[in-house]
């Protein structure tokens, strides 16, 4: 099931009835923690933390030190960095 990632924080935002399994999906589907965006982009903490001071990987939500990431948003970073690891650093 794809659904763009914005039309869910529209649907949290504005409250509208989901039940719990529901909602779990789709958290579970669109919606990546800290460890799991260092898996999926294969970078360290330290680069994560990169990518987010320069604007690069923003959260969709921070509560204390916990950062919730739009799926969409890190496979889209990976892409970028893809092309870019090709132009610039072809031969690794």
């Amino acid at each position: 099931m794809y659904i763009n990632s914005y039309v869910i924080i529209k649907i949290i935002m504005r409250g509208e009835q989901m039940n719990r399994e529901e909602l779990s999906q789709l958290v579970n589907e669109h919606i990546l923690a800290v460890p799991e965006v260092i898996k999926e982009l294969g970078i360290t903490n330290q680069a994560l933390s990169s990518l987010i001071e320069r604007g690069k990987l923003m959260p969709i939500k921070k509560v204390g030190r916990t950062r919730l990431f739009l799926r969409q948003d890190v496979e889209e970073r990976k892409q970028e960095a893809t092309l870019l690891k090709e132009k610039y650093r072809p031969f690794d």
